[in-house]
């Protein structure tokens, strides 16, 4: 019986049950890891290894990534990692306002300066209505 046997597959988790609408990322124990990095290299006859990896659902990928964190002796490493969410809440409801912030900046500067022109246009338009009116009252 190989040492595996006792261990529980990979298609025996999460994948392809009917009882979750959101697929999960597949985690393989420290444990594990180790049982089949130990199977994989025993195996000496051709296509032993490939079958192995067809069985067990896993890519050779994952046998190189076990085996280096492996040879670095970092039993740890082989363990999942558990991501947590670098942004909580406050984070989340920081970044908008400084988005809405910057946003209404933006528009603010875009009105100053409509209004900038605006009043040079309105300053130029007089000038030009005072400078009119002695000529229309000397032609009459």
């Amino acid at each position: 019986m190989s040492a595996t046997a006792l261990l529980p597959r990979a298609e025996d988790g999460v994948v392809g049950s009917d009882d979750t609408t959101k697929p999960r990322r597949r985690r393989f124990s420290a444990e594990y890891k180790l049982a089949i990095l130990d199977e994989y290299d025993g195996l000496t006859e051709s296509g032993a290894k490939g079958a192995l990896l067809r069985r067990e659902g896993i890519y050779s990928s994952h046998i190189v990534e076990w085996r280096r964190a492996r040879d670095v002796g970092a039993l740890r490493a082989l363990t999942p990692k558990v991501r947590t969410s670098a942004r909580g809440p406050e984070h989340a409801e920081l970044e908008r306002a400084t988005k809405r912030i910057a946003r209404l900046e933006a528009e603010l500067a875009k009105t100053r300066a409509a209004l900038d022109v605006v009043g040079k246009a309105h300053a130029l338009l007089e000038l030009l209505s005072e400078s009119a009116e002695p000529e229309t009252r000397s032609t009459r």
